[in-house]
């Protein structure tokens, strides 16, 4: 893949300015003219594009920044979250982070706070960013694509096999009316990553048999209950710990090396089988999910990878992967892919500490694709790589062979799509306040 200079010598960045601008801006975000399907299909040349921001937490803030970036002729019209302080926090560190600019014109009106924010903020643009919680992706994608809009959607895009079917269904219409979708796995815009697989291509390590795939670190943030909050608002507010909203980290976090999995293997697993728990993030703050997962997929091909996460201090840190193939290994990590044959002898390798940031470069993809015409449709590899992860945990919670076919007739629904601030939160607390651990053998996920 070629990047446009002009853009790409602005965004080269240090090691350490990598790591810094991704630690702010990659973390998790909360909540949040009807114009003709004609209309919008191809937005072309120099018109200015609007862009409205849905779900203002810091992934939301760090995107909309890097689409304020990516493009000479767009401003940003509209934003929305379920929170008015996160809105208004997002709002100040854009104008922080792009200065004198041009770019930012959100009037008070069009800052639109609550359940129904993101569909008022959606209506007045051209382009949008959903980043809240995973749990609303599938509703504020399918009204974006029936609307005429070109989409930036953060992963995962459902927490539940019914978001995954809308997903798929809503791709499907989307690359239909030619509308562009990219989805934030933005390790398919990384050059080390799309070196590899162009390896893998030229057949470098053969047929991949095997592989191990890893997100293993100390855990996230905990927001604490306030004494003021209501149950759903302090789910909306806690929301990595409940699956309703976040899916558990298997499908938050660890999306991105399982769908490198899929991506290099070139297939979508038939089958997970696995094991997890929570031993060490156990309090009642820690909402419903696991703080460890290790599963087991296998592909069409007859390929296994071994997938790893795990939330628990002091433990070893890995997020990273690595394939066996039947005449090497790929490794990859970061802007780092080596392949070596089963002699021990480099065949390839790529250290690109200078490359483009790929969280810069997917926007810059975008806006390119939509003014030239073109369709970007990632979509529907998001909807499954999303469910990988979601058969993942499924396996995990009910200690059985999860199949794919079977997991995608699921009709278990876990987030529902017309809260209001009076509705009961989908998750109920016990008396002592703590929640309903799933627990295998018992728990019922398909």
């Amino acid at each position: 893949m070629k990047v446009d200079k002009t853009k790409t010598s602005m965004i080269k960045k240090s090691r350490r300015d990598f790591v810094r601008n991704t630690a702010l801006f990659t973390g998790g975000a909360l909540l949040l003219p009807n114009l003709q399907m004609s209309g919008m299909a191809n937005v072309l040349g120099d018109k200015k594009l609007k862009l409205a921001l849905v779900g203002c937490g810091g992934r939301g803030t760090g995107a909309a920044v890097q689409a304020l970036n990516a493009d000479d002729n767009i401003e940003l019209v509209a934003m929305a979250d379920a929170f008015e302080d996160r809105l208004k926090g997002s709002l100040a560190n854009i104008s922080k982070a792009m200065g004198e600019t041009k770019k930012i014109n959100v009037k008070e009106k069009n800052q639109f706070v609550g359940f129904d924010a993101a569909t008022k903020a959606m209506d007045l643009a051209d382009v949008v960013i959903l980043a809240t919680p995973p749990g609303f992706r599938p509703q504020h994608f399918e009204y974006a694509v029936n609307n005429g809009k070109h989409v930036f959607m953060e992963k995962p895009v459902a927490t539940d096999v019914p978001g995954v079917r809308k997903v798929l269904a809503a791709a499907k219409k989307a690359k239909e009316n030619k509308l562009n979708v990219v989805v934030g796995l933005q390790r398919h815009y990384q050059d080390s990553y799309l070196s590899a697989i162009d390896q893998i291509k030229k057949d470098a390590i053969g047929k991949i048999v095997s592989g191990q795939v890893y997100w293993n670190s100390g855990g996230v943030w905990v927001r604490e209950r306030q004494p003021q909050q209501s149950e759903l608002e302090y789910q909306m507010r806690n929301w990595y710990y409940f699956n309703w909203l976040c899916g558990d980290h298997i499908l938050e976090q660890h999306i991105h090396n399982i769908d490198v999995a899929n991506w290099f293997v070139g297939e979508y697993p038939i089958s997970a089988q696995g094991m997890g728990g929570r031993q060490v993030r156990n309090g009642k703050d820690h909402g419903e999910i696991y703080d460890h997962h290790f599963v087991e997929y296998t592909y069409p091909s007859g390929a296994v990878i071994a997938s790893q996460c795990r939330h628990q201090p002091e433990t070893m840190s890995k997020v990273s992967e690595f394939f066996q193939g039947t005449k090497g290994t790929v490794y990859t990590k970061g802007d780092t892919a080596t392949i070596t044959d089963w002699s021990g002898n480099s065949v390839f390798e790529h250290r690109g500490k200078d490359d483009p940031n790929p969280y810069e470069v997917e926007h810059i993809k975008l806006f390119e694709s939509i003014r030239n015409g073109g369709v970007i449709a990632d979509a529907e590899n998001g909807a499954k790589s999303t469910m990988s992860a979601i058969i993942g945990r499924m396996a995990t919670y009910s200690g059985k062979v999860i199949k794919w076919d079977e997991a995608m007739q699921s009709n278990i629904d876990l987030a529902p799509d017309d809260l209001t601030w009076d509705s009961p939160a989908p998750v109920q607390p016990n008396a002592d306040g703590s929640y309903n651990i799933p627990k295998p053998g018992e728990t019922v996920v398909i």
